[in-house]
Parts: C-alpha cells; structure tokens; sequence
C-alpha cells in the first residue's frame, strides 16, 4: 500500500536527511511492514502524529516491503519479523544488499535471541520492541540515518549480555540423525532434568521457540517421550547418566 506517491528526492540534495546541505531538513520518509493490519494502521496512524516522519507507504510482508523500497526510495523501513512469505530478516538481507540507502530498523514483539541476532545479522541498523512510545521511534530512525545504531535500552542491555557470556562447548560428538547445534543443546538440556522454561532461560529464548525445537527433534528420531529423549542422549554419548563421568 502506497500512502504519498511523492518520488524521492537525490541524494544529496539539502532537503534529505544526512545529504550535506544547507537547507532545511525534510521529514524521513518511512515505510511500515507489519503482517496484522490493525497493528500496522496503528503504526501508521502513530507515525503520522510524530514530527520529522512521513509515513510513505505501508505493507503486510516482506515481500511487499523489497517492492515498496524498490518503487518508493524510502528513508527507512519499520520492519515486523514473524510475516508469511518472506519473514522480516531475510527481507532485511534483501533491502540492504540491493537498496544500501534504505536503513532497516526492526519493531517487533520479540527480543529473544533467535529474533533479534538474524535481524543484526541481515543489516538491521536499529530494534525496537513494540512497547516503544514514539519519542523512541523517532529517535531511532534519526540514530539510523546518522549513521548510529537504533536500539532500545532492552537491546542494549541484551547484547552486552551476549557478548560477556562465555561461548557454548561445542557438542561432544556430532549431532545424530541431522539435528541442528540447537536441537542438540535442548536434548542435552531435556537430558538434564530441565524443563521447557528452564530451557528457554539458559538459551535466552522463549518457550515457544524451546517447543519447536522439540517437536523438530522428536520428528528427525522418531522420539515420542521426554524419557525416549533421555535415553537417546545417553546412547549417542550427547550427556551421561547420573553418577557417570567422562574419562
């Protein structure tokens, strides 16, 4: 959905944000990718109230949003994550290497670390949650296109967490039956006596994400039980049964 049709102006005209000119600056003009429509409209209708933006067109998948920057030039992209078809890091990949003057800043409902660190990694330059008031909006989409990052406090606070904890071991053995490094954490951690919160506690993501990681691993060994999982650990040498230990 296209809300101004205005074409973009040149890059370094005075009028664009960061363009090196004398003249007044221009409000960024941004594009909302969100999947629910009442959330993306409320986006949109926020927005509109905020000085310095200009809400230029508005999508529902990522998609849409490679189209939207392709046709609209955009400033920068309030980017969902979680969207069909193409979900909102890999549309992020998509914009930075093909449209690198479009920034990317992510508002999302998720801060776990299988949501936040693909977005980084994709090129999003700022992520927000979506308890973000709009001053906070503002303030990243003008950090973004400074050349600064746009991270909420929560952001912040969690990837200086990441960085100061140490790195996983690295699994004893090859992962069997084409488990991922992940599957085989939360096996290990199942064989441990854990459960799915504490799971999602010691890998810093949610309880869903902890739940699909075990409904994909009891799918590729054909487990049906926590106790089956338990035993399989033990037998492919991925953890010991108590009193054991490695030599």
């Amino acid at each position: 959905m296209t809300v101004s049709g205005e074409g973009a102006p040149a890059a370094g005209d005075p009028a664009v944000p960061g363009g090196g000119g004398g003249g007044d600056k221009r409000p960024a003009r941004v594009v909302v990718v969100d999947d629910q429509t009442v959330v993306r409209e409320g986006i949109v209708m926020l927005l509109g109230l905020l000085p310095g933006i200009e809400v230029v067109g508005a999508g529902g998948d990522g998609e849409e949003a490679v189209r939207l920057v392709a046709e609209l030039s955009p400033d920068v992209v309030l980017m969902d994550l979680r969207m069909p078809r193409v979900d909102g890091a890999e549309a992020t990949r998509r914009i930075r290497a093909e449209y690198p003057r479009t920034q990317v800043v992510v508002l999302t409902t998720y801060a776990d670390d299988e949501s936040l660190f693909p977005a980084l990694r994709a090129g999003a330059r700022g992520y927000l949650t979506k308890d973000a008031g709009g001053d906070e909006i503002v303030r990243a989409v003008e950090d973004v296109l400074s050349g600064d990052a746009g991270l909420s406090p929560k952001i912040q606070r969690r990837l200086l967490e990441r960085l100061s904890e140490p790195d996983p071991p690295p699994p004893a053995v090859a992962p069997p039956d084409g488990l991922t490094t992940r599957e085989t954490e939360v096996l290990v951690l199942i064989a441990e006596g854990l459960t799915n919160h504490e799971i999602a506690r010691a890998l810093h993501v949610s309880t869903a994400t902890v739940k699909t990681h075990i409904n994909n691993l009891f799918a590729k060994t054909g487990l049906k039980d926590r106790a089956q999982a338990v035993r399989y650990a033990y037998r492919h040498g991925l953890a010991q049964p108590p009193g054991n230990s490695r030599a």
